[in-house]
């Protein structure tokens, strides 16, 4: 074996920098801030979010209904995982503060099912088994689509990955894309374009083209 291949090896069997242990981190995280939707769905305090972002929880809990909460938080969580399975990062905003402190739980008060926010051990339990799936989802993804070329090393989770630095995510996906197919990468690099003609995210425009064409050329 060679040095390259040893520190290769050395590197990927390191608990900071493996894949295996990011399902570890994300079920961690997870798990405290679900606790955190407990305490504001039982004591009015705790929870880890932006106020305006908390107040549509706090509308369905009123009863105007979970819709906006639900759709909100869900569409946050779908789009980050996603965009942690092309470059490595998952972003903590997006996915787990939102995701899961406040997707998550109005789908689960939307229908009726109540234990997981009223019981404090039940919602430490409840997001760490959200975190665990969350992570393998993320890394199944990685596996099977750039991680393939061996574009990404380890995966990690980064707070504001798709918020104020997610801008410099946009290429990174673009450049992941470009090398597990030229299809993909193509799909990636015009629904960018598009996206940053648009004045929109370049990431999201870049994970659409490539899923768009990685529908019909897949990897």
């Amino acid at each position: 074996m060679t040095d390259g291949q040893l520190s290769d090896a050395m590197y990927k069997k390191s608990f900071w920098f493996a894949d295996w242990s990011f399902p570890i981190f994300v079920a961690l995280l997870s798990s405290g801030i679900f606790a955190g939707t407990h305490m504001y769905y039982v004591y009015k305090v705790g929870a880890f979010n932006e106020v305006a972002i908390v107040a549509l929880l706090e509308a369905g809990i009123q009863g105007s209904g979970y819709g906006a909460a639900a759709a909100f938080g869900a569409s946050f969580l779908f789009a980050r995982i996603l965009e942690g399975g092309l470059v490595g990062v998952l972003d903590i905003g997006g996915s787990i503060l939102t995701g899961v402190g406040i997707g998550i739980p109005a789908l689960l008060l939307g229908a009726g099912i109540v234990l997981p926010l009223e019981n404090f051990f039940v919602s430490l339990i409840t997001g760490l088994l959200i975190g665990v799936v969350i992570g393998y989802v993320v890394i199944g993804i990685k596996k099977f689509t750039v991680g393939k070329a061996n574009s990404t090393f380890g995966s990690d989770v980064m707070m504001g990955a798709g918020n104020s630095s997610g801008r410099f995510l946009g290429p990174l996906i673009i450049i992941s894309a470009a090398t597990a197919s030229i299809p993909v990468g193509l799909g990636s690099l015009l629904g960018g374009a598009f996206f940053y003609l648009w004045n929109k995210p370049v990431a999201g425009g870049a994970i659409l083209g490539a899923i768009a064409i990685g529908a019909f050329f897949p990897i």
